[in-house]
């Protein structure tokens, strides 16, 4: 293989993985209004639709790194690929608002399959865990510079199903190439009995520590903003500053843009610097992008948020590993799947309370929720740090 080495290929396969469950993920947003047309529902109900999704997502964080311990990483990566094209396939044939509430559903919950599991994995293979894991979430980027303009359009082309479709074009090869190059992976818990995995008392100990907890609080806050960011983002570019479907989708393949460059390096200065101190930076940089985002106006000043929020969202890098630092190598299957599941199962609300603010109130008004959000990152690891806390 010459100087590609056998870790070069597991690092470009999961960050490939990763791209594909979110790009059967990400071609929703940019047709959301397409959707509420052809149904008659309003944001609310698409909110609901994409919190679903979020929360199946989340949900099945903790159940894959068991799984995984049960039967490998190589095999539930497999799994969260190849249901991932089949469910996005059966998403695009929705015939009716239910079916599609249903369907993103399930969508949500294979496609979360993957990301602990993948960490996991890669946590065996590289030291620098924190370059390791920017690598890998710049999967999501790279989806969302591709996703979002191509689903406007095949949308404006064919009409939204196929832009939904896209999601099954692009998992099913990747599932297969995947299959091809992983070697199987060994089990670390081939035999202990599932059931032990999920007693009350080691969860609760593990949810309850302090370090997971503060770190836990940082990544809802986060998380939050990140997910209802990817759910409307295109939406708020329309209805707040009037733009077209497809520069808004433009501006919203800019923004992972931006997110997708900025991951190795987050996650390259959080290894160097800490991860509280870079967390609280990217905190900081979005309070200045979103607010830019809600009273700026013209492209020159959405150019600069774009870049300031792309920035931000790669959060993930500095605080993942936060969780890693504080697991032992036994525990970081299930437990970071767990905790995967616990704050990304409050944060998943995202998508539904900016859609009903928006409905209630203005779009303005809805994203102004994620400033108050990071503005909380900022004050916690302040408080943390200047009153030596330990957290």
């Amino acid at each position: 293989m010459g100087r590609w080495s056998y870790r070069a290929t597991v690092i470009t396969l999961c960050t490939l993985a990763f791209f594909a469950t979110m790009v059967a993920r990400l071609v929703i947003s940019p047709v959301v209004p397409e959707i509420e047309a052809e149904f008659g529902v309003t944001s609310t109900v698409t909110g609901a639709a994409l919190t679903g999704m979020w929360m199946a997502y989340s949900l099945s964080q903790f159940p894959s790194g068991i799984l995984a311990d049960r039967y490998g990483e190589r095999t539930i990566i497999l799994a969260a690929v190849g249901l991932t094209a089949l469910a996005s396939g059966l998403l695009a044939l929705s015939p009716s608002i239910w079916a599609f509430l249903l369907l993103t559903i399930v969508l949500g919950g294979v496609a979360g399959l993957h990301y602990s599991v993948a960490t996991t994995l890669l946590t065996k293979e590289f030291d620098d865990i924190g370059a390791a894991i920017g690598i890998h979430n710049s999967g999501a980027p790279l989806a969302g510079l591709l996703a979002p303009i191509a689903a406007a359009a095949v949308a404006g082309w064919v009409g939204w199903r196929y832009s939904i479709a896209l999601g099954a074009l692009c998992a099913a090869p990747i599932a297969l190439l995947f299959a091809w190059k992983v070697r199987e992976t060994e089990p670390a818990r081939p035999d202990q009995p599932m059931r032990e995995r999920i007693a009350l008392g080691p969860v609760t100990e593990l949810l309850t520590r302090p370090q997971i907890a503060f770190t836990a609080l940082l990544a809802i806050c986060f998380e939050f903003v990140w997910q209802a960011t990817a759910s409307f983002l295109p939406t708020f570019l329309v209805v707040h500053h009037g733009y077209s479907i497809g520069l808004a989708s433009a501006l919203f393949s800019a923004y992972f843009v931006i997110h997708g460059l900025t991951q190795p390096g987050i996650g390259s200065l959080s290894d160097r610097f800490g991860r509280d101190r870079v967390a609280a930076g990217c905190a900081a940089v979005g309070i200045a992008g979103y607010g830019l985002l809600i009273v700026g106006s013209g492209l020159l000043a959405m150019g600069i948020a774009i870049l300031l929020v792309g920035t931000a969202m790669s959060w993930g890098a500095a605080v993942l590993p936060r969780f890693m630092d504080h697991l032992s190598p036994e525990e970081r299957g299930a437990g970071f799947g767990l905790v995967r599941t616990s704050y990304m199962l409050v944060s998943a609300t995202g998508s539904v309370v900016v859609g009903a603010v928006a409905d209630l109130s203005t779009w303005g008004i809805a994203f102004s929720v994620f400033v108050g959000l990071l503005s909380v990152v900022v004050l916690a690891i302040g408080a943390n740090r200047g009153l030596e806390l330990g957290l």
